[in-house]
């Protein structure tokens, strides 16, 4: 089952200054958000949405995280980040 992509969003102060800091996009999250690769809830309202992406720059494979508050319209990224160790967050599907 796929997750459910968010196309309605505002992104927080707080993820804004996150993702300066760790050098994503405001594009790469909207990516992610869009077309999610593989989704769970964290807690109640609250979802990480995943995909993989390789950064241009770099020519290396990452897995971008989002985080969201969906219990609220329009949704709100909290913090997003980027890691090597795909396979550290990745789930295999049976």
């Amino acid at each position: 089952m796929s997750p459910t992509p968010i196309t309605d969003f505002i992104i927080t102060d707080h993820a804004a200054s996150e993702l300066r800091r760790r050098g994503l996009s405001e594009e790469m999250v909207r990516l992610v958000l869009a077309s999610p690769e593989q989704g769970e809830q964290i807690r109640s309202g609250r979802v990480v949405l995943q995909s993989r992406m390789v950064i241009p720059l770099e020519g290396k494979e990452y897995l971008i995280r989002v985080f969201v508050d969906v219990d609220c319209k329009p949704a709100e990224v909290v913090t997003a980040y980027r890691t090597s160790k795909v396979s550290k967050y990745w789930r295999v599907e049976a």
